[in-house]
């Protein structure tokens, strides 16, 4: 089966950019990752990047005077590097309707919420669980879906849940949900390069193996 190439998108340390990275290094992943693409210089995301040999570049968007200029930046440096699928992971911006349409069904986003709880708007990293913590709720997790023109709004992948804990910070479960996050997403961009992902609707399936022999 032919290696797919992945665009990793992030903004920040890259947690789950290092998880996709072992997974692909385990042979769990039929997958290269051709290029990460960083919204912010400086991040850490950066050097994991550098230190597995992938190659990076930062494509900021309050340096471009317009929206169009930034999504034709995006979409050539997508082009120039081949990328076949993109994985959001941590990644703060808000994907265009031109790119969602140019890549349907081939975006990948994960989320430290049960969605559609805590999502949407202003919920982002730890402030996720400051929600959730303020909320009161006993259950919360992760979340992998698809990308389409809302926010945090496409088809649900996968989702696995955690407990919320007498005593727990934000910090705390925020590293909790996040050992979540690192099983969820391998799995679910592993499906995604194997084209085990169908999508009717709002509902999403995985192809069962021995039908496609």
């Amino acid at each position: 089966m032919r290696i797919k190439n992945i665009a990793v998108m992030v903004s920040g340390g890259g947690t789950n950019l290092q998880a996709l990275i072992d997974a692909i290094k385990r042979g769990e992943i039929n997958a290269r990752i051709c290029c990460v693409i960083s919204s912010k210089s400086g991040v850490y995301s950066l050097e994991r990047a550098k230190d597995n040999g992938i190659k990076s570049i930062v494509i900021d968007k309050k340096e471009f005077l317009s929206e169009q200029d930034y999504d034709t930046k995006l979409l050539n440096t997508l082009n120039e590097f081949g990328a076949e699928y993109i994985v959001l992971a941590g990644f703060l911006s808000i994907l265009s309707k031109q790119v969602v349409s140019k890549y349907k069904n081939k975006i990948l986003n994960v989320h430290p919420s049960l969605i559609p709880s805590f999502c949407g708007k202003g919920h982002y990293g730890i402030k996720v669980h400051e929600a959730a913590l303020a909320y009161g709720v006993k259950v919360t997790g992760a979340t992998v879906h698809f990308v389409d023109e809302g926010m945090d709004t496409g088809p649900i992948v996968f989702q696995a849940a955690a407990e919320v804990l007498q005593g727990d910070t934000p910090e705390i479960l925020q590293q909790r949900v996040m050992k979540l996050e690192h099983r969820l997403l391998p799995k679910a961009v592993s499906l995604l390069v194997d084209d085990r992902l169908l999508v009717d609707g709002r509902n999403v399936t995985i192809k069962n193996s021995l039908k496609e022999v």
